[in-house]
């Protein structure tokens, strides 16, 4: 039952320019203060005596145990997730400041592979549990009800039942894992360790991709083409990673007899195939009224008569080139928060007080943003890649609501504070919309309120329409890996499927373009991760809509849902709110207020 907590990075992550201020680097000194503590060497054999006890207490015998038996079981586990998790997050940490280098690199796994090793005996406690029939366990919480708290999770397990293998290739498959984690390695060392060359200057990825958002656009062209030679480079190195990790999946989930590649995703999410599919299919048929609308606005603000993908980001001719320091991003967030509930602003500030932030731009960092929960006794660790944008305001706004809703819900303890990724995303889009909409009250001109809306508008559409049509590539990659081994011009084509379809007909689409699947880490590390930002953005939408038409006890409700953590099915946590996620009507609601933002725009046209 081991849940060892990794860094996801978010997809929509920006980064900006120099003149930012004092940023601040992590202290992780709350964790580990190095490599050699003390403390460290003391956890790691304790984590290996623990998990050698715990299967000689309980292996074989879950069956035999009463109520609060299992409740002591529970409670055991939950301290091995702890300090496994606790170890990890310092390795995984320290790793992601600097992923060039080899000593780093060489911790994380050996720690890895320690605790694989260790936990490795512990493969039955999920096995054993699903083994034991349903009138047994309500027989359980009925006479235990500190147990009864548990449910949801033990849910989430025997979801797995019909899925789960013998004892012995389960424990097969738990040693194996450290294998699909070195692809998943070589794909940050190499996307972290590319150079590129953009008029003598030399740049990381991150430092690259931010050049697509420049006023100058034979710099967005450059910097595109740039992107495309080395991707093209390295074409063959991504294809094997993307090969390796669908084949290793569709082993896995042929074996288990899942019947989709997205099935172990729903499973983990504790979301119901049928509204992802709704999800999906209101926003594809949303296309034309959202991103190709849109696009063709931009198209003759832009004053072009074709569009090409290295002015999708383009910022607004009207748009004055503006660098925001790191103190006046603090600020302007921290207002929003604490304008929607001062609780808000008193959770947010220790991120900027304490290292708990790794903000700066620098060689060998990975690229993106991400808010990494560690475990539930110490306290959340931001990373961003912050070069001063104003989209990477709204980059900070996000993270620091991950960050909020995971100190929220640490008081669930280590088996119930996770979310499911559909909901994980909610308090992050959230503190974008409260910082949106801050941002817009202060607007001192229809043209400063027009640029305001058209990022808005941008950032939802790379949330939402962009989201999905990467989820349907990831659908169509999997499919095809099935039938067998993809070439690099394989891959490029399924991208190409849907860039189209998404885009609309302003774009035309540059010879390179098609290798750009290739620097998107949540194929590797995640697969079919990426809807849970569109299911994020849709569903605070729809909670915003009820949060403006009636304020009145809203944020006792929004707090005791992030409070929650995963301890509540979506259906449950949305009920306060008189929302649910399963009506399909529920995803137009939410894609209504991107279409009304639209239409403010078209209104300013007239």
């Amino acid at each position: 039952m081991i849940n060892l907590p990794f860094p996801v990075r978010d997809a929509n992550a920006t980064s900006g320019n120099k003149d930012l201020g004092k940023l601040p680097e992590w202290d992780l000194s709350d964790l580990y203060s190095g490599e050699d503590a003390p403390e460290l060497e003391r956890d790691l054999d304790w984590l290996k005596t623990a998990c050698a006890e715990f299967a000689r207490d309980y292996e074989g015998k879950l069956a035999d145990l009463d109520g609060p038996g299992l409740l002591e079981c529970l409670h055991r586990d939950e301290k091995i997730s702890n300090i496994a998790g606790r170890i990890m997050s310092f390795a995984g940490l320290r790793y992601y400041q600097l992923t060039t280098d080899g000593g780093r690199a060489k911790f994380m796994s050996d720690c890895q592979e320690k605790i694989t090793t260790y936990t490795t005996p512990l493969v039955f406690f999920s096995l054993e549990l699903n083994r034991l029939d349903e009138a047994t366990l309500s027989a359980m919480y009925a006479e235990t009800s500190d147990l009864a708290r548990y449910k949801p999770v033990l849910d989430r397990i025997r979801a797995m039942k019909p899925y789960q293998l013998s004892d012995e290739l389960e424990k097969f498959l738990h040693d194996l894992g450290v294998v699909g984690d070195a692809w998943e390695r070589l794909f940050d060392e190499t996307i972290a360790g590319l150079s590129f060359d953009v008029d003598g200057e030399e740049l990381t990825i991150e430092g690259t991709l931010n050049l697509l958002t420049e006023q100058d656009r034979s710099k967005r062209e450059a910097a595109s083409r740039e992107l495309a030679r080395v991707f093209g480079e390295n074409i063959r190195t991504f294809s094997r990673v993307h090969n390796t990790a669908a084949k290793e999946k569709e082993v896995i989930d042929r074996w288990r007899g899942m019947p989709t590649a997205q099935t172990g995703r729903h499973l983990s999410n504790d979301v119901e195939p049928e509204v992802v599919e709704a999800l999906r299919n209101a926003v594809v048929k949303a296309y034309p009224k959202l991103s190709h609308r849109y696009y063709e606005l931009k198209r003759k603000w832009l004053g072009l008569d074709r569009m090409q993908t290295w002015d999708r980001n383009a910022p607004l001719p009207m748009e004055s080139t503006k660098i925001v320091d790191w103190d006046s991003a603090r600020k302007t967030v921290i207002e929003a928060y604490g304008a929607f509930d001062p609780r808000m602003a008193d959770l947010a500030q220790p991120f900027f007080d304490k290292g708990w932030i790794d903000a700066g731009v620098k060689p060998g960092k990975a690229p993106g943003a991400f808010a990494h929960p560690t475990v539930t006794n110490v306290h959340p660790y931001v990373m961003l890649n912050y070069l001063g944008k104003p989209r990477d305001v709204m980059t900070l706004a996000h993270e620091l609501g991950h960050g909020v809703h995971q100190v929220l819900a640490a008081d669930q303890g280590e088996l119930l504070a996770s979310t499911p990724l559909t909901l994980a995303e909610t308090a992050s889009v959230f503190g974008e919309m409260l910082t949106f909409r801050k941002m817009l009250d202060g607007a001192r001109s229809d043209q400063e309120r027009k640029v305001l809306l058209a990022g808005k508008v941008e950032d939802m559409i790379n949330t939402v329409v962009r989201q999905i049509a990467f989820y349907d590539f990831e659908c169509k990659l999997h499919a095809a890996r099935r039938e067998g081994e993809l070439t690099p011009d394989d891959i490029n084509a399924l991208w190409m499927s849907v860039q189209a379809e998404s885009l609309g007909s302003a774009f035309d689409f540059a010879d390179g373009y098609e290798t750009f699947w290739a620097y998107i880490p949540h194929f590797v590390h995640s697969p079919f991760y990426v809807y849970a930002y569109a299911f994020g953005d849709g569903l605070v939408n729809a909670l915003y809509a009820v949060y403006e038409e009636n304020p009145e006890g809203f944020q006792e409700k929004y707090f005791d849902m992030l409070k929650a953590g995963g301890s509540k099915h979506h259906k449950e946590l949305l009920a306060p709110f008189g929302l649910d996620a399963s009506d399909p009507a529920f995803w137009d609601k939410g894609l209504s207020m991107i279409s009304g933002f639209i239409d403010q725009l078209e209104a300013m046209e007239d």
